[in-house]
């Protein structure tokens, strides 16, 4: 099931007797049972129906035990297992799983590892239980993910906005919802979120940013781009050159994929980078003044001073790496 849907059945009471969330993405784990320890019960029964255990402390005996019993005075009990990952031979759990009380509901948190499709356990879980994989998203969907929330919390953003805070915070989900459920205490409902509320709120620099660092390399702004390697080399904790270097490989890549686009409408142009449209024209701008030959050069120049920054070959500081990297960009 889709993470919506299963949100969707559970606003509507429409329970399952095990909730399976497992993958790399704790943020909608948690999402999912936060909701179900939070809404299921009445505070008067979670005194006796509801029973949090951690896969460290347990065997698949124990989950089994617990969730066979039933309810005190209630129409159902909630078992949450958390760290199920650290659980010895979770696929003994198939012996609830195929016979599982309807008066329980069984959540089990399986983060940052995968149940193997090819287990009787998952091809069990799949019939009557939700089994849900929670994936990361992709970097260029981070953008429309912090829009959504936004407006689910009634609020909007410009785009300059958006993409400054996905390129702050990169594609940690819970992170990016903490940073922006502070956004919304400190402003009132229906505003508009742009560079300067960033700034003042969260302390993300609207000037000196890899967002307008990338935009100066574009544009060829030698003397934009220094100001932001110079503050950057200033403040080296809050602008890792690893995120810098990243962020120029990722944009740089799309740029080398625009040069061998044969159909180089905007409407294609999105749909292969993966960009919003209303970045297209930055992509083609980029295009005209680095062409193939200097755009494969730029890629080669970020993986070779990657490694440097990781001490391959190297003893330089990384902000004199910086330096150094951006002058062979823009000469």
């Amino acid at each position: 099931m889709a993470f919506e849907d299963i949100i969707k059945d559970l606003k509507n009471k429409q329970y399952k007797p095990i909730y399976f969330l497992y993958g790399d993405e704790t943020y909608f784990i948690d999402i999912i049972t936060d909701y179900i320890a939070e809404n299921v019960l009445s505070e008067s029964e979670k005194a006796f129906n509801q029973t949090i255990l951690y896969g460290k402390d347990i065997q698949t005996e124990d989950i089994d035990s617990a969730a066979r019993r039933f309810p005190m005075m209630a129409e159902h009990q909630v078992i949450i297992v958390k760290e199920a990952q650290n659980i010895k031979k979770i696929e003994n759990l198939v012996y609830y799983a195929q016979k599982p009380l309807n008066s329980t509901i069984l959540v089990i948190n399986y983060k940052y590892k995968k149940l193997d499709k090819r287990t009787k356990l998952y091809k069990t879980l799949g019939k009557d239980s939700v089994l849900f994989e929670s994936k990361k998203l992709y970097d260029n969907k981070i953008p429309a993910w912090i829009t959504s929330y936004l407006k689910n919390k009634k609020y909007s953003i410009d785009l300059i906005a958006t993409n400054l805070l996905a390129e702050f915070l990169g594609n940690d989900l819970s992170k990016i919802a903490n940073e922006l459920n502070k956004l919304a205490i400190s402003l009132p409902e229906g505003s508009k979120i742009t560079p300067e509320i960033i700034e003042k709120n969260i302390g993300i620099s609207k000037d000196y940013n890899n967002f307008e660092l990338q935009n100066a390399i574009r544009q060829k702004d030698i003397l934009k781009a220094n100001r932001i390697i110079n503050h950057f080399t200033s403040n080296p904790k809050d602008n890792p050159i690893v995120l810098t270097i990243t962020s120029l490989y990722f944009f740089f890549s799309k740029v080398l994929a625009y040069h061998f686009l044969k159909d180089k409408n905007p409407r294609n142009v999105a749909s292969v980078l993966k960009v919003n449209p209303y970045f297209v024209k930055d992509y083609e701008a980029t295009a005209r003044k680095y062409n193939r030959q200097k755009t494969l050069y730029i890629i080669t120049l970020l993986r070779e001073y990657d490694m440097k920054s990781k001490g391959y070959e190297n003893n330089a500081a990384h902000g004199d790496l910086l330096k150094e990297l951006i002058f062979k960009i823009l000469h």
